[in-house]
């Protein structure tokens, strides 16, 4: 595949946030995006699989040309610090949202063809500031301010979900994690939201 029909966060396929193989029980190569990644195509044989525990992942495509991608981010807990009078943690999950949509568009979609699906948002973490909560919060005020409509959402809860999507159809297979589950993305989400709280986020944003 060339890099015309993909771009992963950040402009380079990065192992440590994704990887890609073969998936034999979908017949599709498989695209593994990890938190603070995004990552968008043209394949028709390809899917995206993420966790989520607290993170939220928008699922989005033209609904017309199949071009689609999933982002994975998180609200950084703290409110300290602001960019242009937004707070930090508004700063990281526009930046997920626009890159997103900005790519898919840069691609060929098209603003009015774009089909939205919303998972995560569960309160996995060991916190008192229901991360998980904040990030549902952001994503439906930032998709209503956008006036953006949603066609499907499965946010909240406690339980961490497992999410392969399918950008030419636009169908989304989940499966809600066991407590073990649970343990294992909270424990990986708590150590990105420490790494996303100490940089910048780098890069220009286009805003539309």
């Amino acid at each position: 595949m060339t890099e015309d029909n993909k771009y992963l966060s950040q402009g380079s396929y990065d192992e440590k946030t994704s990887r890609r193989y073969w998936d034999p029980t979908f017949k599709h190569f498989a695209v593994k995006v990890g938190p603070g990644a995004h990552y968008v195509t043209t394949s028709k044989d390809e899917m995206i699989v993420t966790t989520l525990g607290s993170c939220v992942s928008a699922c989005i495509r033209d609904s017309e040309l199949g071009i689609g991608g999933i982002n994975h981010f998180m609200l950084p807990e703290s409110d300290t610090g602001n960019w242009g009078g937004v707070s930090a943690s508004m700063r990281y999950g526009n930046y997920a949202m626009e890159v997103l949509i900005n790519d898919i568009l840069r691609m060929g979609g098209a603003r009015n063809r774009l089909e939205i699906k919303l998972f995560g948002g569960a309160n996995v973490m060991n916190s008192q500031n229901l991360i998980g909560t904040k990030n549902v919060e952001f994503v439906e005020t930032y998709l209503r301010i956008e006036h953006m409509a949603v066609s499907a959402q499965h946010l909240g809860g406690e339980q961490g979900r497992r999410i392969i999507y399918f950008p030419e159809t636009g169908k989304v297979k989940m499966k809600l994690l066991d407590s073990k589950g649970n343990a294992v993305v909270a424990a990986e989400e708590s150590n990105f939201k420490k790494q996303i709280e100490k940089r910048d986020i780098e890069g220009s944003i286009e805003l539309f």
